[in-house]
C-alpha cells in the first residue's frame, strides 16, 4: 500500500514553496498572492515570465514529472505540484534536498525572504555562506535593496544600515541583530531595551548622522548622506523620496558641489562654453569630460554626412527596423562595422544601453549563468536583471576567482555560460585580461562578450578595440559597442557570427520593438569609420596625448589606479573631498566629472579626466597645474 503521506504532499508546504518561487520571479509580496489570483488578470504574469515560473517551480521541487500547460490561477498550479509530487513518490523518484536557508530565525528569516525577491533566486538556492558576490551575484545596489527590505520585514525604523562589508546572507543576518538587538532570537525586546523601561528600539541614524539629525549633517553642517541613501526610502507616497531626495540635492548645490547637466552652448572640443546655471552665465572650460577621444564630433565630414542625409531621408524614419524602419544606411553602417571589427555579421541597436539589454536578454535565460566583473557598466548589471539569469561576479580583473566560479557553476547545473566584461573600465581607465578571460572561456566551454564602449576607436592598432588590442581577433564571440564616444554619434552594435546576429535580430525585445537610429545619424557613422581609417594620425595623437598627462599628474602624486586607456582616474576615495576638488578645479576653468556614488561604490569617489586628440600641449599642461593646485586647495595633496 502507498504512504498517503507520500502520494499526497501537505497542501500548505507545497503552496509556500510555489509561492516563494512566484514571488521570486515578480517581485510581488508573498501576502499579495492568493490561492485564487489569477496569473494573468491579477497579477499580469504573461506566458513568457509564466514560462520561467514553471520551469523554476520544477526545479524548486524537483519534479521529473511534466506540469501540465495552461493553470490559471494559483491555487490551480498548487494542485498541479500535489499531483506531479505524487507521481514521483509513486515512482520513487528522490524527494527534493532540504536547505540550511530554510530552518532560520526571524532575522536570517526576513534576510533570506528580502533576498529572495531581490534577486529572484528560489529559497533553495540560497545557501547561508554561499559568497554574495561570486556564488550569488548580488552586488552592491542590490544588498542595498535585500537590507532595506530585511529590515522593513523586521519592523525596524530609520535609515537602513550599511551592511556593505558582509559577504554571506548569514554574515547579513549576524550584522542586522547588531544594528537592531530587539529583534535577536534568543532574546526579548524588554531585556535588550535595559534600564530605559522600553521595548521599543531607538530609531537607526544615516552612517555619519548626529543623534535626532534627519538630515545627516555633522556639527559643521556637512550633510555625510549620499545617493545610496534615498534609493530605498519606503512611503506609501510614491513621491515621499523625490522630495527628500530633492532637499539633498538643493544643499549640494547650493555648495557648488553638484554640478551635473549643465548645458553646452558650443561644440564640444578641447574647450567647450557651457552655461552655469548656479551662477546664471556662460563659462569658458578646458574640457576634459568628453568621451569624444577622437574628435570626430566636430569633423567637417561628419557634420555634412549628417546634414546631407537628413535632407535626403528627413528627421527620422518612424518605425522599428522590422516595420519600415530600416533604411539602406542601416544595413550600409553593419557592413562597414563588421568590416571594421574584422567579423562577418553586425546589428545596430538604438543606443549602446540596450545593445546590451537586448543581446544578453536574448542569449541568456534563468537557467543560463551570466559570470561578470564587479565593475562592469550598468546596462550590463541591467541585462543581467531583464534576462533573469544566475549571475556570478567575480572580483575586478582577478582571473583566479573567475576560474573558481566558472569550475564550481560547471558542476552546479545545467544551461550555457556567457562571461561579458568591459574591455576598457569605465569609470576606472584599465583594460580587462582578455587574453586570460579567452582561455578560461575554452576550458569551461564558455561564452565571451567583450564591451567596448571605451576601446573602439583607443585600443588596437587600427582603433578596432580590445580584440585586436590583445591579437584575438575571431577568439571573442561578441564585440559590443556604442557610438556615442568616439564614433560620435549614437546607437550601440554588436558584431559576431551570422547566425548568432541573426538571432538577435529575431529575440532582442530593444531591437524589434524599438526605432533604431535616423538615416542621418547613420550617415554620420559611416563618415566617421572613414575618417579613423583615412587619418591614422588621430590615433596616434590621442596616444601622445594620454602619455604626457598621464606623467604629468603620476610625478605629481595623483592616484590613477592601473589606466591604460584615455580614461585617467584621480582616485580620491572620501566622497566629500572629492566634491570639494571637483569644485576646485571648475573654479579655475576646466570641467571633468566628479564620480560617486552610484557610479562607483562608496569610499571609492574620484575625479575621472577624458583625453582627446584634440588637446594641444598647452592644454595638457594647464590641466596638470589646475589639478595639482587644486589638490593642494583641498588636501588631496600635500601643500609642498
Amino acid at each position: 500500500m502507498t504512504n498517503p503521506v507520500s502520494t499526497h504532499p501537505d497542501t500548505a508546504r507545497v503552496h509556500d514553496g510555489v509561492v516563494e518561487v512566484i514571488a521570486a520571479r515578480t517581485l510581488y509580496d508573498v501576502g499579495h498572492l492568493r490561492p485564487e489570483s489569477h496569473f494573468e488578470a491579477d497579477l499580469g504574469i504573461d506566458s513568457v515570465i509564466m514560462e520561467s515560473v514553471l520551469l523554476s517551480v520544477r526545479e524548486h521541487f524537483a519534479l521529473t514529472a511534466e506540469l501540465p500547460a495552461g493553470p490559471a490561477t494559483i491555487g490551480e498550479l498548487v494542485d498541479a505540484v500535489r499531483a506531479a509530487l505524487a507521481a514521483d513518490a509513486g515512482s520513487g523518484a528522490p524527494a527534493p534536498a532540504a536547505t540550511d536557508a530554510g530552518a532560520a530565525d526571524p532575522v536570517t528569516e526576513a534576510v533570506v525572504a528580502a533576498a529572495m525577491r531581490q534577486t529572484q533566486y528560489q529559497r533553495h538556492q540560497l545557501a547561508l555562506d554561499a559568497d554574495l558576490e561570486g556564488e550569488l551575484g548580488v552586488d552592491s545596489v542590490v544588498l542595498t535593496s535585500v537590507v532595506a527590505e530585511a529590515t522593513e520585514r523586521l519592523g525596524l525604523t530609520g535609515p537602513a544600515p550599511d551592511l556593505a562589508g558582509a559577504t554571506t546572507l548569514r554574515a547579513l543576518a549576524d550584522a542586522l541583530r547588531a544594528c537592531a538587538p530587539a529583534v535577536r532570537g534568543t532574546a526579548t525586546a524588554t531585556e535588550t531595551a535595559g534600564d530605559a523601561g522600553t521595548d521599543t528600539p531607538e530609531p537607526r541614524r544615516a552612517p555619519g548622522s548626529a543623534p535626532g539629525s534627519a538630515s545627516g549633517a555633522d556639527p559643521d553642517g556637512w550633510d555625510h548622506r549620499s545617493m545610496k541613501d534615498f534609493t530605498e526610502q519606503r512611503d506609501p507616497d510614491l513621491f515621499a523620496k523625490t522630495r527628500s531626495f530633492a532637499g539633498y540635492l538643493r544643499s549640494r548645490e547650493k555648495d557648488r558641489l553638484y554640478w551635473y547637466g549643465m548645458p553646452l552652448h558650443s561644440k564640444c572640443g578641447n574647450r567647450a562654453v557651457i552655461f552655469d546655471e548656479l551662477e546664471g552665465r556662460k563659462r569658458e572650460f578646458l574640457m576634459f569630460a568628453s568621451n569624444n577621444y577622437l574628435g570626430l564630433a566636430n569633423h567637417p565630414s561628419v557634420i555634412e554626412a549628417v546634414v546631407d542625409a537628413t535632407r535626403t531621408y528627413g528627421a527620422t524614419h518612424t518605425g522599428s527596423r522590422f516595420i519600415g524602419g530600416t533604411n539602406m544606411l542601416h544595413k550600409e553602417l553593419e557592413r562597414r562595422l563588421a568590416a571594421f571589427k574584422q567579423r562577418p555579421a553586425c546589428i545596430v541597436y538604438p543606443g549602446g544601453y540596450s545593445a546590451n539589454l537586448g543581446a544578453i536578454s536574448a542569449l541568456v535565460k534563468s537557467y543560463d549563468t551570466l559570470v561578470v566583473d564587479r565593475l562592469n557598466h550598468m546596462s550590463i548589471v541591467d541585462g543581467a536583471r531583464l534576462s533573469g539569469a544566475v549571475r556570478k561576479i567575480y572580483r575586478h580583473n582577478d582571473m583566479a576567482d573567475l576560474e573558481r566560479i566558472l569550475s564550481r557553476s560547471a558542476e552546479q547545473g545545467t544551461g550555457g555560460r556567457l562571461i561579458v566584461a568591459d574591455g576598457v573600465f569605465s569609470m576606472h581607465g584599465d583594460v580587462c585580461d582578455l587574453p586570460e578571460i579567452v582561455r578560461l572561456a575554452k576550458e569551461y566551454d564558455a561564452r565571451v562578450m567583450i564591451d567596448d564602449a571605451h576601446s573602439t576607436g583607443v585600443l588596437g592598432v587600427r582603433g578596432s578595440g580590445t580584440a585586436e588590442h590583445f591579437g584575438l581577433k575571431g577568439e571573442v564571440d561578441l564585440e559590443l559597442g556604442t557610438m556615442s564616444k568616439t564614433l560620435a554619434g549614437m546607437g550601440g552594435f554588436v558584431v559576431g557570427e551570422e547566425e548568432v546576429v541573426e538571432y538577435l535580430r529575431y529575440y532582442s525585445n530593444s531591437y524589434v520593438f524599438a526605432a533604431n537610429i535616423p538615416a542621418g545619424v547613420a550617415a554620420g557613422l559611416i563618415a566617421a569609420i572613414d575618417v579613423i581609417e583615412a587619418e591614422p594620425e588621430r590615433l596616434k595623437r590621442l596616444w601622445t596625448n594620454i602619455g604626457t598627462l598621464r606623467g604629468r599628474l603620476l610625478e605629481a602624486g595623483f592616484d590613477l589606479e592601473h589606466s591604460e586607456s584615455a580614461i585617467l582616474p584621480i582616485v580620491i576615495g572620501d566622497e566629500r573631498r572629492a566634491m570639494e576638488m571637483g569644485r576646485a578645479v571648475r573654479a579655475r576653468g576646466l570641467f571633468c566629472q566628479t564620480v560617486v556614488y552610484p557610479g562607483v561604490p562608496l569610499g571609492d569617489a574620484r575625479l575621472r579626466v577624458s583625453v582627446t586628440c584634440e588637446h594641444t600641449p598647452q592644454d595638457l599642461d594647464l590641466a596638470a597645474e589646475i589639478f595639482v593646485d587644486a589638490a593642494r586647495e583641498t588636501g588631496v595633496l600635500p601643500t609642498p
